[in-house]
């Protein structure tokens, strides 16, 4: 996802969202059971934690708004997104929108993004690649397994992460978007997390335990009464070849309308593009 920028907000964006894409192969229970009155000790949390993305896949599905934010040279910038998503088959699909230049033209169309086992999928994405061609990346060939590249991360990667809590503790009762919400606060751990994840996300975990700055990566989450997921920040640093310093990413994930029609159709093999993606 290259996009053409000036300054130091160039710089966020490209360091942190896609020139890794250039240097990548283009190949507890639901309902009234969940006990979380009881999940406010320290053991409880991490436990009621590391069980929220089976929580999400009972769930079935849901709408999905995101938002990543980079800090970097005294610069902050987000890239929103907004779609649906499928647990059971770990499916999703996103549109993701870049901000705005300065001048406020916006420099790039809206990015479509599929999101699904070990790969990216992305369209309108630039950098000499036709309007109507998909660009592929194998997400367990990137240094921080799609966490950030892509500019929003993968929902139910988002909850996997959860699996590696290492401590936790619970805040209190509040509200997001008028749900009532219990809300957590603790640290995961990228490479506890790969070792208790599920499918291709084993393998992208595992390889953004060796590409971030540290393996732990504090959050908040909010859960629902039936234990799902409604918010869940996580704070990153992350590092890559150009840059010498960590750079701090905010990715917030919010989840609702759960049980929405998710109907995510990957491109057909023809319809991906295999030239070179041009730098930019």
């Amino acid at each position: 996802m290259v996009v053409r920028r000036h300054g130091r907000v160039g710089a966020a964006i490209v360091a942190t969202v896609g020139l890794l894409v250039c240097g990548a192969p283009l190949t507890g229970c639901s309902g009234g059971g969940f006990a979380l009155d009881g999940a406010r000790s320290g053991s409880a949390a991490v436990a009621t934690l590391r069980q929220a993305a089976s929580t999400l896949v009972r769930a079935g599905s849901s709408r999905a708004r995101t938002s990543m934010e980079m800090a970097t040279g005294g610069t902050r910038v987000t890239i929103r997104g907004e779609g649906v998503y499928d647990y059971r088959e770990r499916l999703g699909r996103l549109r993701v929108t870049l901000p705005q230049d300065p001048s406020g033209a916006e420099e790039h169309r809206p990015i479509t993004e599929l999101l699904a086992p070990g790969a990216l999928f992305m369209k309108n994405r630039g950098a000499g690649v036709p309007a109507d061609k998909w660009v592929r990346v194998d997400t367990t060939a990137l240094s921080d397994g799609n966490l950030v590249t892509g500019g929003a991360t993968d929902p139910y990667a988002a909850a996997e992460l959860l699996r590696g809590v290492r401590q936790a503790t619970y805040v209190g009762r509040t509200e997001v978007a008028g749900t009532p919400v219990r809300h957590y606060r603790g640290v995961a751990d990228i490479g506890l997390a790969a070792r208790s994840a599920t499918g291709d996300n084993k393998a992208s975990l595992q390889a953004a335990a060796k590409g971030f700055a540290t393996a732990e990566v504090p959050f908040d989450a909010y859960l629902d009464d039936q234990g799902r997921i409604r918010k869940i920040r996580h704070r990153f640093s992350f590092v890559n070849g150009r840059q010498k310093t960590a750079v701090a990413v905010a990715s917030t994930t919010l989840l609702y309308a759960f049980g929405a029609p998710a109907d995510v159709r990957l491109p057909d093999t023809k319809d991906i593009y295999a030239g070179k993606i041009a730098a930019q």
